[in-house]
């Protein structure tokens, strides 16, 4: 029997994750002395659990101390591409946290997305537009692999942003105001995810046609895939149908929820949620996947998928946030070549 290698890839909202004395968003909100150390532990053991060669991480405030932890855990390659900012008033209270990528093998190269000026002015948004969280696009070559264009991405939150400045209404119950949010504001929302992930997908398939390399978009994508704010980008992609693969000796350019190439959905398993907001179960956790992972492609290198998902630490059961923990569940997925 021949023998067998393996990879595997993760992704992690961290939540928070912000090194005392720091505060994120407010003044109050912070970690004591305990909390951190709980939360250091926390992702500590998920990093030996889970023994993945790639991390993807969101929601980070302290990206040094995060380097510290994941080099002290055998990752030697860490990069983040943007800093968190400070408040005017307040320079401890931290704004804008950032993605990472932590690696075991070393980075052919890791930049921010620069979204096409080409594809902004065809969206009609030409000079106006910024990532909430920029992503990383990150290229490592794996030994007997080849070479993995790794995207690291935190959509546009469903958050909505205040109207209460645009009609001078002071009263955050104001019905109006409250209608408007639940309208026009969630749309804008929803336009703003949506146009985050047009620009990595359009990236991510370019330079699949050009450089020919396997790909991955890791992250939170903080909405489920099948929304119409986010379906685009599975749509396109069949990934049992691999006749352009065994026609020109090449993967299919498109991506695919990694979990369907998996063995529990062979399986007929369901897919474990990775958020619980109110009691209820979502999926907001994805890594997509170039035709290069399909075990059932003629051309891929893989022969199994194994989707994992880390989520002791969430439940329905529990309504308020714990900061020493994550309320995201990590996900990861382990190749067999």
């Amino acid at each position: 029997m021949p023998h067998t290698r393996t990879f595997k890839f993760a992704t992690f909202n961290l939540l928070n994750y912000t090194a005392p004395p720091y505060s994120f968003y407010q003044l109050h909100e912070r970690y004591n002395n305990t909390q951190w150390q709980q939360k250091q532990l926390f992702i500590a053991n998920f990093l030996s659990e889970s023994n993945a060669d790639v991390i993807a991480f969101q929601e980070v405030f302290s990206p040094h101390d995060l380097e510290v932890q994941c080099k002290e855990a055998g990752y030697d390659y860490f990069k983040t591409v943007d800093s968190p900012s400070h408040d005017g008033l307040y320079p401890q209270v931290l704004f804008n946290p950032v993605v990472a990528i932590a690696s075991k093998h070393p980075f052919k190269s890791a930049d921010a997305l620069s979204p096409c000026p080409e594809l902004l002015e065809y969206l009609n948004n030409q000079n106006e537009f910024k990532f909430n969280r920029t992503p990383i696009k990150c290229l490592i070559d794996l030994p007997d692999f080849g070479e993995v264009c790794f995207y690291v991405v935190h959509f546009k939150s469903q958050r909505v942003q205040s109207m209460a400045h645009i009609l001078n209404i002071h009263n955050l119950e104001d019905p109006l105001l409250q209608l408007l949010h639940q309208t026009v504001g969630t749309m804008q929302s929803q336009i703003s995810r949506s146009l985050e992930a047009s620009i990595v997908y359009y990236d991510a398939l370019k330079t699949q046609r050009e450089k020919q390399c396997a790909t991955l978009v890791m992250g939170d994508f903080n909405d489920v895939l099948t929304s119409p704010t986010l379906s685009f980008m599975t749509q396109g992609f069949h990934p049992t149908r691999c006749e352009p693969c065994i026609e020109h000796n090449e993967p299919v350019v498109g991506l695919t929820d990694s979990y369907e190439f998996s063995r529990s959905f062979y399986e007929n398993k369901s897919k474990p949620f990775s958020h619980y907001y109110q009691s209820k179960g979502n999926v907001l956790d994805y890594i997509l996947a170039s035709a290069h992972f399909n075990p059932d492609c003629q051309v891929s290198k893989v022969k199994a998928l194994d989707y994992e998902s880390y989520d002791r630490h969430i439940s329905p059961s529990i309504l308020s946030e714990d900061i020493s923990v994550s309320d995201h569940s990590a996900i990861a997925i382990k190749i067999h070549f």
